[in-house]
């Protein structure tokens, strides 16, 4: 068995240990289910920890540089004189896809302690939760569009039972509105996907292919075929090229998600349970910049240094309108949703330099931005599970009833906003000094985005900085009196235990970014000199 299929199957077979239990023994599902994530994590750092780095192991568009590969028949129909269907099951990972991986399976733990609080239908939702780890652990490690596909839909389900069943007053509509919006993107995916199957053929084999990194070989493209890249064919009047970048892009930006296609997001975070939101922000928005990453820039390249200046833009324009929306919060969750819109607009905007420097930053953004919206949306659930509110204006003086529980929110917001010493100032950073490298070499992105982007880090530290003076200090005045007072308690061992690995790794990285960029620099490199072609 390969080690990439082990840990994609984990948690189906933890998940039908638990179905199989009977219900008197529903106290042990969760450490079922938290045996199966840590199975994960430690099998995703022996991956990492023995995967070998260098231009020989780039990726990218060189199917014999990924490692840890499988690749089997999957579905192979004959279709007589037209040839035979191929679909493998082929998965594979690179310098991008590991640290991912890794950062994945931590917040997939993370998300299992925070699960703890769930008392009802306890075996349907850590059923569902291991159903929704399968997916997301795939979509990282499919090199076959149709697998890739697979796993992406699959997400749709568990989550939309997950928000819809076990989140808060509006759930029902947080699920049906979270739902809509990804299958909207993920439909018109499906109509790329068949054409770009249609106008590859494998040159091994001689049939069509659902192969990725056939898909960036131009000469794998037929000339009379719909994306055709010597003889370009049009649809309505459109360069077929540039729609199908258009609607898979569109797809990957309801997940990131780009500005206008967020407004899923913080209905979605408000209303889903802890686990759910840490799921959705540590690991589900990522999804969506790895897409645009392996997918847009990897087959639609011409379209995407063409079109460099419109995704730069939407990368500002959602790092500003995040930040000044988390600025005008009062909900503590709906802040950090928005601020999740922001740092987000920071991955787009590093893509679209199609610099080393800016994508190296935006692959560090992304793990970044796992570990700390999950430590920040961790740290919401443990005061919303003791008192029930949310509102900034009905806390005050906080740091002087749980002091340990202060420690680890300053922590939060200070890496969040980009201080340096932590793992999102190194982030930030190489993607606005890609940006302006952008503007002065390749000619992509105008300086001034990379100024919009630093006017976003500014905003980040009023909005972080302006709740932290509210809800923390000064006297303790709590709108629920002596009984609030009471119920909150300072954080437990449980929830230490959970939140210092996120807090280390947030330092870590910030002192130590090598540990990702180290990885990701043959992978970085390949994909900028393949965008250059």
């Amino acid at each position: 068995m390969n080690l990439l299929t082990i840990l994609i199957f984990i948690p189906i077979v933890f998940g039908a240990i638990i179905l199989l239990l009977p219900s008197s023994l529903r106290a042990s599902y969760k450490y079922i289910t938290l045996l199966a994530t840590l199975a994960q994590f430690a099998l995703s750092i022996w991956m990492y920890l023995d995967f070998k780095t260098g231009a020989g192991f780039g990726g990218i568009n060189h199917e014999d540089q990924f490692q840890f590969v499988q690749k089997l028949p999957w579905i192979h129909l004959d279709l007589g004189s037209m040839g035979t269907m191929q679909i493998d099951y082929f998965v594979g990972v690179d310098g991008i896809s590991v640290p991912l991986l890794v950062m994945s399976t931590l917040v997939m733990v993370i998300a299992t302690v925070a699960s703890w609080e769930i008392s009802s239908n306890v075996k349907g939702f850590f059923a569902l939760f291991l159903l929704l780890d399968m997916a997301v652990i795939g979509v990282f490690c499919a090199l076959d569009f149709f697998l890739f596909y697979l796993f992406y839909e699959l997400m749709l389900l568990p989550l939309y039972f997950l928000i819809g069943m076990w989140g808060g007053v509006r759930r029902e509509y947080a699920a049906i509105k979270f739902f809509l919006y990804t299958l909207f993107g993920s439909v018109f995916m499906l109509l790329v996907m068949v054409g770009l199957y249609l106008s590859v053929t494998d040159p091994s084999t001689g049939s069509h292919t659902f192969n990725i990194v056939q898909m960036m070989n131009p000469a794998n493209y037929s000339d009379g075929s719909v994306f055709s890249v010597a003889a370009q064919q049009t649809i309505l009047g459109i360069p077929a090229r540039v729609l199908g970048f258009v609607v898979l892009f569109v797809a990957f930006a309801i997940k990131v998600p780009v500005v206008p296609l967020h407004t899923w997001l913080p209905v979605a975070h408000v209303e889903a349970p802890t686990p759910v939101s840490i799921i959705l922000a540590g690991v589900l928005l990522k999804i969506g910049g790895y897409g645009i990453i392996r997918i847009c820039l990897g087959i639609f390249p011409e379209v995407a240094s063409s079109g460099a200046f419109w995704l730069g833009l939407l990368g500002v324009i959602s790092i500003l309108y995040g930040a000044l929306n988390a600025l005008a919060q009062r909900d503590l969750k709906r802040m950090i949703a928005y601020s999740s819109v922001s740092h987000m607009g920071f991955v787009l905007l590093g893509i679209a330099s199609q610099t080393a420097e800016g994508i190296s930053g935006a692959v560090l953004q992304m793990i970044s931005h796992g570990f700390l919206s999950s430590m920040l949306f961790y740290l919401v659930g443990v005061v919303y599970n003791r008192v029930h509110d949310r509102d900034i204006y009905n806390f005050r003086g906080l740091g002087t009833i749980m002091p340990k529980y202060t420690v680890f929110v300053m922590i939060a917001f200070f890496a969040s906003l980009g201080l340096p010493g932590f793992s999102a100032f190194v982030a930030e950073a190489f993607t606005l000094a890609g940006t302006f490298k952008s503007s002065t070499t390749n000619g992509l992105l105008p300086y001034w985005m990379a100024i919009g982007g630093s006017i976003g880090i500014l905003l980040s530290a009023a909005y972080f900085l302006w709740t932290l003076q509210r809800m923390f200090f000064g006297q303790p005045l709590l709108k629920g009196g002596e009984i609030w007072r009471t119920a909150l308690k300072d954080i437990n061992t449980r929830e230490t235990l959970t939140l210092v690995p996120l807090a280390i790794m947030a330092l870590a990285l910030g002192i130590f970014p090598s540990l990702v960029l180290d990885v990701a620099n043959g992978s970085v490199l390949a994909l900028v000199e393949f965008l250059k072609k």
